[in-house]
């Protein structure tokens, strides 16, 4: 059996006996990897590659032109190459990630500039590429309701009398990357150790990922299969947990370790782009770990969704 288990919304949607099947499923995939490969999502069938073809037109723009949109991880804009190691999140050291990136996300400021200047930023879209932003837009917005649907089915998985996560993420803060990966013939031969995204586990709650297959593609870590290429179906996304949800299960479920090969030799003008998602809670949240029997370890403390999140934000920044 894969270490990825395959869900279908749908019919988790049915009720009853499927309900109650896909809910095990959830909870046994879930604690085999942190990853879920799901069908019946329900984001429009084309959308992730109408986005796809308008950020290839936006990635083919001369860097002097997506330098007027440069931004520093964590903002909105054009994040270039070199900036960005996701490995050090883990602790480990590499080289900075083989990719580029143009960030979107939440802005639905409170009021308050300390929060407002952090986590809800103006989204900026480039005069160059127009159709981007009602594009991408669309995308994020039908990404959010699955998101928050996924939140619904995980509290569900494990028998809760009530979804906690109607009330932490109302106003919810979340990122959409939208990733460049470059072939080989023009980033060059990888250094040592160094990825199109390192070793690492995402940060928040849910990450909803639309992909390419290749051959510097997703990669997956078990503790019982080690590294392994994650399965890909065009009709399903593929979905993680992250570190927020993972500390909020009591470690019942792992947050979901992967990476991005580097382009291979075999494939020299591979050229991808992802479509990822983050999603969190609200800024102020304050997540309480599940204790025993349903978590794994007794007696973590409340966190604050920011605080949680800001640390590790700031640890794959480079520069």
């Amino acid at each position: 059996m894969n270490a990825i288990a395959s869900i279908d919304l749908s019919r988790w949607r049915a009720g009853g006996a499927a309900a109650a099947e896909v809910e095990r499923a959830v909870d046994d995939g879930l604690r085999r990897a942190g990853f879920l490969l799901v069908y019946g999502h329900g984001v429009p069938e084309g959308l992730a590659a109408q986005v796809r073809t308008a950020a290839r037109r936006f990635f083919a723009l001369p860097d002097a032109v997506k330098e007027q949109y440069a931004v520093t991880v964590g903002g909105r804009g054009w994040i270039g190459p070199g900036k960005e190691a996701n490995g050090y999140a883990e602790g480990t050291e590499t080289p900075p990630d083989l990719k580029e990136t143009f960030a979107v996300g939440a802005h639905t400021p409170v009021g308050d500039a300390r929060v407002d200047d952090v986590w809800f930023l103006p989204n900026v879209w480039p005069a160059e590429v127009q159709e981007l932003r009602e594009l991408t837009t669309a995308y994020t917005d039908a990404v959010r309701v699955l998101s928050d649907e996924l939140l619904a089915l995980f509290a569900a998985a494990l028998q809760l009398p009530a979804n906690p996560f109607r009330d932490l993420a109302a106003r919810p803060t979340w990122t959409c990357n939208i990733n460049h990966y470059p072939p080989l013939n023009v980033v060059g031969a990888p250094e040592p150790g160094q990825f199109r995204i390192g070793p690492h586990t995402d940060f928040g709650t849910v990450t909803v990922l639309d992909r390419e297959p290749g051959a510097g593609g997703l990669q997956v870590y078990t503790e019982e299969g080690g590294w392994a290429d994650a399965p890909y179906d065009p009709a399903a996304v593929t979905v993680n947990i992250g570190d927020l949800l993972a500390y909020w299960s009591g470690e019942r479920w792992p947050s979901g370790r992967h990476r991005v090969l580097p382009p291979q030799a075999e494939a020299p003008e591979e050229d991808l782009v992802s479509l990822i998602y983050f999603y969190e809670l609200d800024h102020d949240a304050v997540v309480t770990p599940l204790p025993p029997p349903i978590g794994r370890v007794a007696g973590l403390p409340p966190v604050v969704s920011a605080e949680f999140l800001r640390t590790r934000l700031d640890a794959i920044t480079i520069g």
